[in-house]
């Protein structure tokens, strides 16, 4: 009997959108209408998370706190974190369209892992109607979860709670958190997985974690590539990762691993 029955994967970052930017893109622009230009890593650092708490956890960075209050005379307040995501929804849906593609290798994974019978869900930082725009789109291009659980579903908690894959569970027919794999790019993911007491694998090629475009990572050299791909296994590790693949085409051989109980070692 197959020991693995679903695996549970984050949206963009991990099956669309390769290396996360279009919520990169609609928080720095939402943060810029109220004079705050945060980095890439400060952007990047809380992703995963429901949006509104993104921007929350972003004001909480010891820097973009501190420039808020020169700018603004004051500290952020609750209804600050309401202003910026009011700016945040627009700029997101303005640009959603262009970030529906699946990563390379996606397909073909997810085929594969189809073909050992196994169910497909899903988990996402995005509400259900930013959904409603990227999900026809994917599914036009070939991807399609049988499951997809936003924060809406949830009470508007997201990562790293654990409450949106186990309705996942609940949606798929699966009886024990054992059977799943939680697949991700984000610390937040490894640490929604952490909680639901599952397994959690980190993809590196096309992650937020990574952060960096198709067009930047063909343009590294071998050293260069090592440097950065060490630094995202460091971090998903750190996040309580199990294991950490470079690619998403090696999905389906770590299943198999482990379904035969061999030792394959991927971390």
């Amino acid at each position: 009997m197959s020991r693995i029955k679903a695996i549970i994967l984050d949206w963009a970052g991990t099956a669309v959108d390769y290396g996360c930017f279009a919520p990169v893109d609609a928080f720095m622009a939402a943060f810029a209408e109220f004079g705050i230009y945060p980095t890439m890593e400060e952007t990047r650092a809380p992703m995963g998370l429901q949006k509104r708490a993104h921007i929350a956890k972003m004001l909480e960075n010891r820097r973009l706190a501190t420039v808020w209050e020169a700018q603004h005379g004051r500290p952020h307040t609750q209804a600050d974190i309401d202003k910026i995501y009011s700016r945040f929804e627009p700029a997101l849906f303005s640009v959603l369209t262009k970030y529906a593609d699946p990563l390379p290798g996606v397909l073909d994974a997810i085929a594969a892992i189809r073909a050992m019978g196994i169910k497909i869900g899903s988990t996402t930082g995005y509400t259900q109607a930013m959904m409603d725009v990227v999900v026809p789109l994917a599914t036009e291009k070939g991807y399609l979860p049988d499951c997809i659980v936003c924060p809406d579903e949830t009470g508007g908690i997201g990562r790293p709670y654990p409450y949106m894959l186990w309705r996942n569970l609940e949606k798929l027919g699966i009886m024990s958190i054992n059977e799943i794999l939680k697949v991700g790019d984000t610390a937040a993911d490894m640490e929604e997985g952490r909680n639901a007491g599952c397994l959690c694998v980190g993809i590196i090629k096309g992650s937020s974690m990574l952060g960096l475009t198709e067009a930047e990572l063909a343009g590294k050299n071998t050293m260069e590539k090592a440097v950065f791909f060490e630094s995202a296994k460091r971090g998903y590790l750190d996040a309580g990762a199990d294991y950490v693949l470079d690619d998403i085409s090696a999905l389906p051989g770590l299943i198999q691993s482990l379904e035969e109980g061999t030792d394959y070692t991927y971390v």
